[in-house]
């Protein structure tokens, strides 16, 4: 009997594995409004390399791109309160670090395309482009597809537009990013989100691209302007996101995106969302001030202060890999964490505070303050720990120097496992505790 019983466990555990698929598309979720978030270098995504390394040695090397990231964040600094449709300038091997599964077109095609909280247009590599990955979108193959005039509203809203003075012609620009660039002409189409479609959705489709920066499928900005996912979504989703980033220990669970208030946490504490006119497609919030274990670090609070005039300030990120603050902020929080756990200190890639292992269990959390909320970060995000084991290493940075103004970064590895949601229509964002794995 006991031998039976068995058997029929392990036949039925077979077929459950069997029918279980871990990189199973969004649209098998039960909410159409929930998309899939997968880290680019997990085993569900088509960029996963064929000779992994150590996801500790993967996020070191994302993280030495981070620089350039926060440069970038630095100098969207806007003319006028407009978006602009640049890329996050990852790479596959960069820091595109997290993509969602997007169709576009009718019948849709499928893209690979990197979220981005800090841009609004989305965009995609349409084929004929010179120097784009293999998988591009083919405009031929829709018959919804329209290429929009330098007349049309949405035009203005670019930069680096190339519109003659008089006369029709297609909307055409020019970005850079990094070591790379690209051309694209304004186009529309519908986009298909897990179920949802949202009709005559404005994007560049790219033409040409000059370097290794640009995410090779495109991307989906999810920034505040008028180009954005939640501007043109209008009243399907009510201003109203969340996702919930998988650690990058995680290869084959994804974590999610949830479009539109239902499914959205009911309980969740949250800070108020600021609007910087001069970087508007930013996601500013009020940081007060960190605590590491009891010790509330004192700083100079210019230097944690919003000033729409310089863009100075605290942002959340989705394409930043570690959280950055400016130098001497950093250093007054990498002090106290040196002076609590004591012991010798060495570095390891962009992290300087790295110790020995065996004293991780003197390490203090850190306390994120921000207005009306604190955000106590657990253990994973806040240590990072080296491929053997023997040292583990504050997760943090400080900001470059070249950036313009004084702003710090709240960074995906300090996401990771909560829900955070931006309630732009209310001027808010929540945080929640979550597994996302």
């Amino acid at each position: 009997m006991d031998m039976s019983i068995s058997t029929l466990f392990f036949f039925l555990l077979l077929s459950t594995t069997a029918a279980f698929d871990p990189c199973g598309s969004s649209s098998s979720q039960p909410d159409s409004s929930h998309l899939s978030v997968i880290h680019i270098y997990g085993k569900c995504s088509p960029f996963y390399p064929p000779k992994p390394n150590s996801w500790v040695d993967t996020v070191i090397r994302m993280a030495s791109r981070d620089s350039s990231r926060l440069t970038y964040l630095s100098s969207l600094v806007a003319k006028k309160p407009t978006s602009l449709p640049i890329a996050s300038g990852q790479n596959v091997i960069g820091v595109g670090n997290y993509i969602v599964r997007v169709r576009v077109g009718t019948p849709s095609q499928l893209m690979f395309m990197v979220l981005d909280t800090s841009n609004d247009a989305a965009w995609v590599p349409c084929s004929g482009c010179t120097g784009c990955s293999s998988t591009t979108f083919a405009p031929s193959n829709s018959s919804t597809f329209t290429t929009l005039d330098c007349a049309v509203a949405q035009c203005t809203q670019v930069r680096g537009l190339s519109c003659p003075v008089t006369g029709s012609s297609p909307c055409s620009f020019n970005q850079s990013y990094a070591d790379s660039s690209f051309s694209a002409t304004l186009s529309q189409d519908s986009l298909t989100l897990a179920n949802d479609i949202v009709p005559n959705y404005a994007f560049g489709c790219i033409n040409s691209i000059s370097g290794g920066s640009i995410p090779p499928q495109g991307l989906l900005g999810l920034g505040r302007g008028p180009m954005s996912l939640m501007s043109q979504s209008g009243s399907l989703y009510s201003g109203v996101f969340s996702y919930c980033l998988p650690s990058f220990k995680s290869y084959y669970f994804s974590g999610s995106l949830k479009l539109g208030p239902v499914g959205q946490p009911k309980n969740i504490k949250t800070t108020p969302l600021l609007r910087n006119p001069r970087r508007p497609s930013l996601y500013y919030v009020n940081l007060t001030g960190v605590s590491v274990g009891r010790v509330f670090v004192q700083v100079d609070q210019s230097l944690l202060a919003f000033d729409p005039n310089t863009g100075s300030g605290t942002i959340m990120d989705s394409g930043t890999v570690i959280t950055r603050f400016v130098g001497p902020v950093y250093n007054a929080i990498r002090d106290e964490f040196r002076k609590q756990v004591k012991g010798p200190i060495s570095s390891l890639g962009a992290f300087d505070t790295c110790f020995t292992a065996t004293n991780e269990d003197v390490a203090p959390a850190l306390t994120l303050h921000f207005t009306g909320m604190d955000l106590k970060l657990p253990m994973e995000n806040s240590l990072i720990h080296s491929s053997s084991g023997s040292l583990a290493c504050l997760a943090m940075a400080a900001a470059p120097n070249n950036v313009n103004s004084a702003l710090n970064v709240i960074a995906n590895l300090q996401q990771q496992n909560l829900r955070i949601l931006f309630d732009v229509a209310n001027s808010r964002l929540g945080i929640a505790r979550e597994l996302c794995n």
